[in-house]
C-alpha cells in the first residue's frame, strides 16, 4: 500500500475501529501487559514515541502507570488521531502528549526518545528496503540503547504452519463464512497488500534498520512482537 491508500483506509475505519477489532482485545491486553514489563526500566521521566498510534489503545496503560512520561504520537490518519485525542483528553493526560499528524518521515529528527512502540504498522510497507528504512527512521529518533517494541502479522506464507493457522485466524477476526473462496481472498491480500513475512525476515529487516538483533517476546496466532534495542 502507498501512503495515500493507508491514510484513506484508516480514515474510513476510525469511528468503528475499536469495535471492529473488539474480538482481538484479549491479544491486545496480553501484549500491553508484557509491554509494561518490557518498559519497566525506563527513566521516570521517559519520552516514548508511538508510531502509528491509531486510536491510542496502546498508550492508555503506559500513561496511567507512568504519570511523568511524555509521548510523541505519530499517526497519518486525521480521523484516527481525533479518536486518540478525545480518549487522551478524557483520561486527563493531554498535556503529556504531542500529536503529530503525518508519517514518521515528516517528524523532526531528534534522538531524544527513550523508547518507541510500533504495533501492526510496518507490515503495510511491501518493499523490504523501504521497510528497513522505516525502522531506521524510528532509530533516528531514539537515544542510543533505547528500546523498540514492535509487532506485525508474521508467518511463512508458503509453510504448512500458515495453512493451518490462517483459517483459525480468519474465524477469530472475521464475521464472514470461512469458505474456500474467502480463504483465498485473504491469502491473496496477505501476500500482495500486506507484507506478511516469516519471523526471521522481519527480524532481519528490523536489525538492518539500526537495531540489535530483535528478541521475540510474544505470539498470538499470526501476530508476533519483538523487543529491539537501538544501536
Amino acid at each position: 500500500m502507498n501512503q495515500d491508500e493507508i491514510k484513506e483506509l484508516f480514515d474510513q475505519q476510525a469511528k468503528g475501529y475499536d469495535t471492529q477489532w473488539a474480538k482481538t482485545s484479549p491479544i491486545q491486553n496480553c501484549l500491553h501487559l508484557l509491554l509494561q514489563s518490557m518498559f519497566a526500566g525506563l527513566p521516570v521521566d521517559a519520552r516514548v514515541l508511538c508510531v502509528g498510534v491509531g486510536t491510542g489503545v496502546e498508550l492508555m496503560g503506559l500513561a496511567e502507570q507512568h504519570p511523568q512520561w511524555q509521548f510523541t504520537l505519530v499517526e497519518p490518519s486525521s480521523a484516527m488521531l481525533d479518536v486518540c485525542r478525545e480518549r487522551v483528553e478524557k483520561k486527563g493526560f493531554r498535556d503529556r502528549c504531542h500529536f503529530h499528524e503525518g508519517f514518521l518521515e515528516s517528524l523532526s529528527v531528534s534522538n531524544s526518545h527513550d523508547a518507541a512502540t510500533c504495533f501492526l504498522v510496518s507490515q503495510f510497507i511491501l518493499e523490504p528496503t523501504a521497510r528497513s528504512a522505516f525502522f531506521q527512521e524510528i532509530a533516528d529518533r531514539l537515544k542510543p540503547g533505547a528500546l523498540l517494541a514492535s509487532s506485525d502479522l508474521s508467518s511463512d506464507i508458503e509453510s504448512s504452519e500458515y495453512a493451518t493457522l490462517l483459517p483459525f485466524w480468519m474465524d477469530m477476526i472475521s464475521s464472514v463464512d470461512i469458505t474456500s473462496e474467502n480463504l483465498e481472498r485473504v491469502r491473496h491480500a496477505y501476500a500482495n497488500d500486506v507484507a506478511v513475512l516469516a519471523a526471521q525476515k522481519v527480524e532481519q529487516i528490523i536489525k538492518s534498520g539500526g537495531f540489535e538483533s530483535p528478541v521475540q517476546f510474544f505470539q498470538a496466532g499470526l501476530i508476533r512482537a519483538w523487543l529491539s534495542k537501538r544501536i
